[in-house]
């Protein structure tokens, strides 16, 4: 018994105490602190997703359905994922005002939570692509040259070498993407919207696609060191303006050095004879007698 007291009594025996007790405070608050967290998660998703749904039901349902299961007027979103809400509704392609082969983009009448709110709705029906987050978008530390290979490979043929974009058959284009944000252009890569194919992660990587927005900010962000950039909608358009333009160029001086040679010749000889006009004459009227003789 004795002992056991000394040990107590012990200077270390105090310090031991508060640590263990300090420990016991710190598991008792993370177990109650991450089940409230974890309680607290799921009613913030369904609060998010009844907000989407009210919103969806005003302005997306008369073309979409009320179930969003499509009608004849617009395909079915079940499936379709977030990432396809928010690329189609950040860009102001959706709601559509009217039908057209394609949607151009238009200012959104959406704030970012509404449409993010839409697409959480929308994701409950049947998944889907996410949306990406920051860190899926960032571009750094990524290989912007790789990045240019990728995108000539993949989008160069309907975008442009540059991303100034180009037309497609049928009344659709393939849109410019100097105002596209990263999300929106890794977002497109995951869905494939109007005649884009899509590009999972399985044809381009995350990664790859980190790339190709890399390049994409990049080039929009470069001076153009030789002046008029025309778009930058490539070399073919810009030999075909040099072409024209000096072509018409040689045809006015052409023009002008010839008026300025018959004035010349006007000036030399008096009055509006031109050597050759009478000659000319004589040699018609000639021909004339002869045909009627």
């Amino acid at each position: 018994m004795s002992s056991i007291i000394a040990r107590r009594r012990h200077p270390a025996a105090g310090y031991a105490a508060v640590a263990v007790g300090l420990v016991a405070v710190g598991v008792l608050y993370s177990t109650l602190a991450g089940g409230g967290a974890s309680a607290a998660a799921p009613a913030q998703a369904s609060t998010s997703i009844a907000q989407g749904k009210s919103l969806f039901e005003q302005s997306c349902s008369s073309c979409h359905g009320l179930d969003a299961q499509g009608t004849s007027q617009a395909p079915s979103l079940i499936g379709a994922g977030a990432a396809a809400v928010y690329f189609q509704m950040s860009t102001g392609r959706m709601p559509a005002k009217e039908l057209g082969a394609e949607n151009d983009r238009k200012p959104t009448d959406f704030t970012e939570q509404q449409i993010y709110a839409i697409a959480a709705y929308v994701a409950s029906l049947g998944g889907g692509p996410p949306i990406p987050s920051e860190a899926d978008v960032s571009t750094v530390g990524a290989n912007t040259a790789l990045g240019e290979e990728l995108f000539s490979t993949n989008c160069a043929q309907c975008h442009g070498f540059a991303g100034a974009g180009g037309a497609l058959t049928y009344g659709k284009n393939a849109p410019s993407l100097n105002a596209s944000t990263p999300t929106q252009i890794y977002t497109a890569m995951l869905t494939g919207p109007e005649a884009m194919p899509v590009f999972g992660d399985g044809t381009i990587t995350p990664q790859e696609k980190r790339d190709i927005i890399a390049f994409i900010t990049d080039t929009r962000n470069e001076p153009n060191p030789g002046g008029l950039s025309l778009a930058r909608t490539g070399t073919v358009t810009e030999g075909l303006l040099i072409w024209i333009g000096g072509l018409g160029f040689l045809i006015l001086i052409a023009m002008w050095l010839t008026a300025r040679r018959r004035d010349r010749a006007i000036d030399e000889h008096g009055g509006d004879h031109v050597p050759g006009e009478h000659a000319t004459t004589e040699t018609a009227e000639q021909a004339e007698s002869e045909h009627s003789s």
